[in-house]
């Protein structure tokens, strides 16, 4: 059991404002422990850095890691029969957790060995791919079915279906079950030790706190929810339970799954809206799941409520890193998205971002689905669009390095004895691009033939439309659609590179193009090599406005979403779909890559997704900026982000306000998907760099996640600045 020693009198009252700002400061105090420990360039997940607990995985191979159903199941279940019990007296909540269990294999053994893929690995070393092979979830589950079902409700189905099927799939049965009474059976011992801690809290209201979460959580253990509480409580331990096996859960439409919970308490007179906004407070300070507010229903019809209201008035108490995606649409509801820019420019936290329907669900119909099952598809993680518990997606795990791409194609142009043009060297990168591409999209296949054998979904399983009947994983068939996100990283890179040989080498003829290779090789730390990167660098940029690298990010994203379409013809059956983006990975996929023409040097990192490189422009044109992202979206139903970094005085007033909203609209009107906003002090931040823990609390939105600056590595927290106070040139 870990909990809090609450230094309070018998008698002191709490009100929710009250628990809230003692949470908060909890939670910033834990930041900084895990900050302290070595911290993450990811989501903060809401995991607790303690000591009192360590899991010990007991392999089923030499190798010291665990494959398949078996193994997953033995060792998660007996995860859930040891892990510590996490309560605060001032939460309404218990579901925290301390690992997860996928992160527990020595990560050189991730992937089974006896399903080996070695030719695919020359490739992807060669460009430098990530290719989403053993990458778990990240893909939407439709928690609505445990909300209807409970815990208790699936275990009834699966051992239903299990009488219906033949022995070929017991395996699948036998171990969702285990892990589903294992569930039930830590939810109880959870309510037990919340009983034990009620009978021992000596504060009135404390007490009467814990007795009554115990009676929720023996409730949830496993029958469907009743009550908001109850609902809320049984999504808070989804996300522990899913994090805690592989890391998984995103969140979904907000609205759907509790509205009408609380209508229905409203209703019984038995909630207020204080109440609610406490509870939901609670659930964002729990875990930073990615959830959706307002946008259409299948028919087109907004879907915001007055919980959507409370969502917001929710998050700005609590105010830490926190996930909610406002969808714009036609008939969207004017007051909310209004009231969400100003808590936007109120926190500076991040939050919300934006995403448009109208690019997102005609994108989504040119894949071949009707409007109103693109209507269903939710922004549920990073740059995730989903149907929660119907489509497959790998969304986010799989990254083609297109700047790699280009070095690769540009060093064969160099060393070979044939032409050297811009021309001669796009085939070569056409070459190159497909193999990549190829490469990447066999390599899904590999992933899908044999993702059962290596790490089975085994609780996102139970939250999938029709997948129970089955009675397969679903990477095995138990899916309703694969929709395999494949995105591309690196585009101004590749893009800034071709303009800037096209402009100096070729228009200008300010140099050759064997003198700028020599360069290159020397990293422009040889003579005049400084002159020279400078000239190559401020070469006309991709996201300048009409410039030559807007031009050549255009021909690169037709060619990448061509190349990656082309890959549905060569696998039927399976929807391949580009975007752009690079998540966390821009220092990682920049180390593989060697000094490029447009003036970067080797080994730094790539741009950030559809984003231009730093110091596109001097005036910060973001007209231009976004327009040239809009340009590249590839135009399936996947994102290519547009990351935008505002002074916190671009809108401090009403009319502030009134423009920045207009200017969401706009951005998201000319064919951009997903708008992510950072609004920070460019002083505060630089001093945060300096020393992390001189404001533990600020928030940055690093890429589609927020994430406490403090816990970032210095590396990328020297990224996040560079982006912030950037203002021209290098």
């Amino acid at each position: 059991m870990i909990q809090f020693i609450n230094q309070f009198s018998d008698d002191e009252k709490f009100t929710y404002d009250k628990r809230i700002a003692l949470l908060r400061e909890r939670k910033i105090r834990q930041t900084e422990e895990k900050a302290k420990n070595g911290g993450a360039d990811e989501d903060d997940y809401g995991l607790i850095e303690q000591d009192e607990y360590k899991f010990k995985l007991k392999p089923n191979h030499p190798n010291g890691s665990i494959y398949g159903y078996k193994a997953w199941t033995e060792n998660y279940c007996r995860l859930l029969s040891e892990h510590p019990i996490y309560c605060d007296p001032l939460d309404a909540f218990v579901g925290k957790g301390f690992l997860f269990l996928e992160r527990q294999r020595p990560p050189q053994y991730k992937w089974n060995p006896d399903y080996p893929y070695d030719d695919l690995k020359k490739i992807f070393e060669k460009y430098s791919i990530i290719s989403g092979i053993d990458n778990c979830h990240h893909f939407t589950p439709d928690v609505q079915i445990g909300l209807n079902l409970g815990w208790g409700g699936i275990l009834a189905k699966l051992k239903e279906q299990r009488a219906l099927h033949d022995s070929s799939h017991y395996e699948f049965y036998d171990s969702e079950i285990a892990v589903v009474e294992s569930v039930i059976a830590f939810i109880n011992r959870a309510a037990k030790i919340i009983e034990e801690l009620a009978e021992k809290e000596n504060n009135i209201c404390l007490k009467e706190n814990l007795k009554n979460m115990a009676k929720v959580n023996y409730k949830v253990a496993s029958s469907a929810p009743e009550t908001f509480r109850e609902a809320v409580q049984w999504l808070c331990w989804f996300s522990m339970l899913s994090r805690t096996y592989n890391r998984g859960s995103a969140g979904g439409q907000l609205e759907s799954m509790l509205d009408p919970f609380y209508e229905k308490d409203v209703k019984n007179g038995i909630l207020t809206d204080d109440e609610a906004v406490f509870y939901l407070a609670c659930m964002f300070l729990q875990d930073s799941r990615y959830f959706q507010l307002g946008g259409p229903d299948e028919d087109g019809n907004d879907m915001t409520t007055h919980l959507s209201y409370l969502a917001l008035a929710a998050a700005d108490k609590i105010n830490i890193a926190c996930n909610l995606t406002v969808r714009l649409h036609d008939k969207t509801n004017e007051d909310f998205f209004r009231k969400s820019v100003e808590y936007l420019f109120k926190n500076k936290q991040g939050w919300p971002r934006y995403s448009s329907d109208n690019a997102l669900v005609n994108g989504f119909m040119k894949c071949g689905y009707t409007k109103k099952l693109a209507r269903r598809r939710v922004a549920a993680g990073c740059h995730w669009m989903c149907i929660p518990g119907m489509e497959y997606t790998m969304n986010d795990t799989v990254k083609i390095n297109l700047a790699k791409v280009f070095e690769v194609s540009y060093e064969q142009m160099m060393t070979s004895n044939g032409e050297k043009s811009t021309d001669e060297l796009f085939k070569i990168f056409k070459e190159h691009l497909k193999i990549a591409v190829d490469a990447t999209g066999n390599g899904i296949m590999h992933h899908l033939k044999y993702q059962t054998k290596s790490q089975p979904e085994l609780i996102l399983n139970l939250f999938q439309h029709g997948l129970i009947e089955k009675g397969v994983n679903i990477t095995d068939g138990g899916a309703c659609f694969y929709n395999m996100c494949v995105d591309g990283s690196g585009i101004a890179v590749a893009a800034d590179s071709f303009s800037a040989l096209e402009q100096r080498v070729e228009r200008e003829k300010r140099i050759s193009y064997d003198e700028l290779y020599t360069h290159i090789k020397n990293n422009y730390e040889d003579e005049d090599g400084e002159y020279i990167r400078q000239l190559m660098y401020h070469s006309e940029r991709y996201c300048g406005g009409n410039t030559l690298g807007d031009t050549w990010a255009v021909k690169i994203s037709r060619l990448y979403t061509e190349l990656v379409r082309d890959l549905c013809r060569q696998h039927v059956g399976i929807n391949f779909i580009p975007g752009f983006f690079s998540w966390s990975n821009t220092i990682l996929l920049g180390k593989a890559v060697g000094a490029t023409p447009n003036g970067r040097k080797a080994k730094e990192p790539i741009n950030h997704g559809a984003n231009p490189n730093g110091g596109f422009r001097g005036d910060g044109a973001v007209s231009a900026m976004c327009n040239g992202i809009a340009s590249i979206q590839p135009g399936y139903g996947n994102t290519a982000p547009v990351q935008l970094e505002l002074d916190p005085q671009t809108a401090n007033d009403k009319e502030g306000v009134d423009k920045m909203c207009s200017m969401i609209k706009s951005i998201l009107s000319t064919g951009n998907t997903l708008l992510n906003i950072n609004i920070i002090d460019k002083n505060k931040i630089l001093e945060a760099h300096k020393n992390p823990f001189k404001y533990p609390d600020l928030v940055v939105r690093v890429t589609g996640f927020t994430a406490y600056f403090a816990m970032l590595s210095e590396e990328f927290r020297q990224l996040v600045v560079d982006r912030v106070t950037a203002v021209n040139g290098d």
